[in-house]
């Protein structure tokens, strides 16, 4: 074939290359997923199950001591004659904690004195509170600020009051 202005033949035609050669479907692939990846819904997240509500109680010591971490039962321990549940602090405050012994206890002479040792726990769970006599000016500070910090990081979950405690006869 030739112009029919100029004569001249004209070159022969090549072939154009088609869009839909296979690196071309690859890379079309592969631009896709990313973009499904990218803008595709996420499944909501879920929510764990809510802690039991948490009941403001008056305990007795009898009614204390079976909130130490054992079968199950949440970390509870009193200071100042109030009930901290210290669960989340359970490896402190539960079995094999540092500080097992409070545990289901009134730990106040124990924290001010910041001895572990059994002696320092009322050993009559029926009598009367421990009326923290003999504690010194550094002893109180120091159990005031144990009582700041366990508020500051735990709930109060009730108050401790002797066993023939008006207000104990009240629960019970």
């Amino acid at each position: 074939m030739a112009d029919s202005k100029t004569d001249t033949p004209l070159p022969p035609p090549t072939h154009a290359q088609s869009i839909a050669s296979p690196i071309n479907l690859v890379l079309f692939a592969l631009l896709l997923t990313l973009v499904y990846l990218r803008l595709r819904p996420k499944p909501p997240p879920t929510l764990s199950r809510a802690p039991p509500p948490i009941v403001f109680r008056t305990f007795t010591p009898p009614m204390l001591k079976p909130y130490n971490g054992e079968n199950n039962m949440p970390v509870y321990l009193a200071v100042n004659g109030k009930v901290f549940d210290v669960s989340n602090g359970r490896n402190f405050y539960g079995p094999g904690g540092p500080y097992e012994n409070f545990a289901g206890r009134d730990a106040s002479r124990g924290l001010a004195y910041g001895s572990f040792d059994e002696d320092m726990l009322t050993k009559d769970l029926e009598g009367p509170l421990d009326d923290l006599k003999g504690l010194g000016g550094e002893e109180w500070e120091a159990m005031r600020g144990w009582e700041e910090r366990f508020q500051e990081k735990y709930l109060v979950v009730g108050k401790l009051v002797a066993v023939g405690d008006p207000e104990a006869s009240k629960e019970g």
